[in-house]
């Protein structure tokens, strides 16, 4: 079977007639047309009608037009994916973050570079980059249950949240010395809250909750530790977030430390299955150290 007759078909079907198709492909109209027809030869079967105006496919020939389409647009794209393996991956990679991932992922995103000094990566800090993957991103890291879409997910996992406060807070404030305690106290709270929450904690005994309330909840986990810092409250943050940080340097101090509690679930999501090289490199990468990272937080 000779692929090009399979092309010429396909054009001439596209084009509505021979001689649009001839024009497209820059060919005298009568080759066009021998091709098609030693086609039909080859496969012992009319694919079209012709008339002294029109050209229309019989059944035969759309049942062949259909999947010799498909065909073709996948071989189109195993040729373009084998050219960019035999190339260096180079261009920009549009990647959304959740704020309080900046300093780790700008760590990770150097150890990326070195590796394809030809990619750039473009990185967008924002809590809602599910909205923007497929249009603004290529790809986007995001926490918390997404709603139904069409987007590809690829879990990463789930982080470990503690009880964290101000040593002015908890001077003004008193040291809470059990769960129950919290109940007393302002907490600093993700947004949608209402001003209360429950927290389920986990601790030597098991797993305790606590309803608590608090004036101020923001959307993004970079504000509750702002918020925090500031001595408004006490917060559930990301141990990993703080985790870099040395005992002098920390601004904030564990509170009821034998209690965590499991954070949002982390995904990395983008729009297609079918990436360009530099984008899955970058995709694979993110899901790795990510992923090595939160286990090791």
């Amino acid at each position: 079977m000779d692929l090009n007759r399979v092309a010429t078909f396909l054009r001439v079907v596209e084009a509505g007639s021979f001689t649009a198709a001839a024009t497209h492909l820059q060919l005298p109209t009568s080759s066009v047309s021998r091709s098609v027809a030693k086609l039909e030869e080859d496969l012992g079967v009319v694919l079209l009608e012709r008339t002294t105006r029109k050209i229309a496919l019989t059944d035969a020939g759309r049942a062949y037009y259909e999947r010799a389409r498909e065909a073709v647009a996948g071989l189109d794209e195993a040729n373009l994916l084998a050219g960019e393996a035999a190339r260096e991956p180079s261009g920009v990679v549009h990647v959304a973050a959740p704020p309080e991932l900046g300093g780790k992922l700008a760590v990770l995103l150097g150890e990326f570079i070195r590796q394809h000094p030809r990619i750039h990566v473009d990185v967008i800090t924002t809590a809602r980059g599910a909205e923007l993957v497929g249009g603004q991103v290529d790809i986007a890291i995001v926490s918390g249950q997404l709603r139904d879409s069409d987007l590809i997910v690829r879990k990463l996992g789930v982080s470990v949240h503690r009880l964290y406060a101000s040593a002015a807070y908890l001077e003004r404030r008193g040291v809470p010395r059990t769960v129950a305690d919290l109940a007393r106290h302002d907490a600093v709270l993700y947004r949608g809250s209402g001003g209360h929450a429950t927290w389920e904690l986990v601790g030597p005994r098991g797993p305790e909750s606590i309803k608590v309330q608090g004036p101020l909840s923001g959307d993004s986990v970079q504000f509750v530790f702002e918020a925090v810092v500031g001595g408004h409250g006490i917060g559930l943050l990301p141990e990993q977030l703080l985790s870099r940080l040395s005992a002098s340097a920390m601004p904030i101090e564990h509170v009821l430390p034998k209690f965590s509690a499991t954070g949002a679930l982390q995904s990395l999501v983008h729009a297609s299955r079918h990436l360009p090289k530099r984008v899955t490199l970058l995709r694979d990468f993110l899901s790795q150290h990510l992923v090595s990272c939160e286990r090791a937080c």
